[in-house]
């Protein structure tokens, strides 16, 4: 049994052998170094000096971003336990006391039904809660912290 190796396309009778690739290029001459990679980001050169500095800390350092950073943190973990918490609260309940989530209330009305119906009003309390705290802790600092940002970009087109 012989297999037909020859391509299945004409090949032209003149096409010289295959040759390896060789650059018309000339070599990189040693005097010229890279610091980096040619293709990474070059460091700006030095320039003229800038504007002068401000005399407070720029927004984006100010102790207030951290303040406000971590009352938003404290009203998201108050406001997702509040739902989350009774709701894993029926679901403990669900699994370990079936016999007091089948206790009847009243007509047809059982406990279990009525603490599935009660998640709907604690989500709701849920987000008057997350509202009521972003009022009273998060958005004064954050109204701050805007004021402050509208004096610093003032501030900046006054020393142009």
């Amino acid at each position: 049994m012989s297999y037909d190796t020859s391509p299945s396309y004409p090949v032209p009778p003149h096409q010289p052998p295959h040759q390896p690739y060789q650059s018309h290029q000339q070599p990189h001459s040693s005097s010229q170094s890279y610091s980096t990679y040619p293709w990474a980001p070059q460091q700006p050169e030095p320039g003229p000096a800038g504007p002068p500095r401000p005399r407070h800390a720029p927004l984006g350092q100010h102790s207030d971003i951290r303040v406000l950073r971590s009352a938003y943190r404290l009203q998201r973990r108050v406001a997702t336990l509040a739902a989350l918490g009774y709701f894993t609260l029926f679901l403990v309940l669900s699994a370990s006391a079936p016999t007091l989530m089948a206790g009847e209330v009243t007509g047809g009305l059982t406990v279990g039904l009525l603490l599935g119906l009660l998640q709907v009003p604690v989500t709701c309390g849920a987000i008057g809660l997350y509202e009521y705290t972003a009022r009273g802790s998060v958005d004064p600092i954050a109204e701050r912290l805007r004021k402050q940002a509208d004096l610093d970009t003032k501030r900046a087109e006054a020393h142009r």
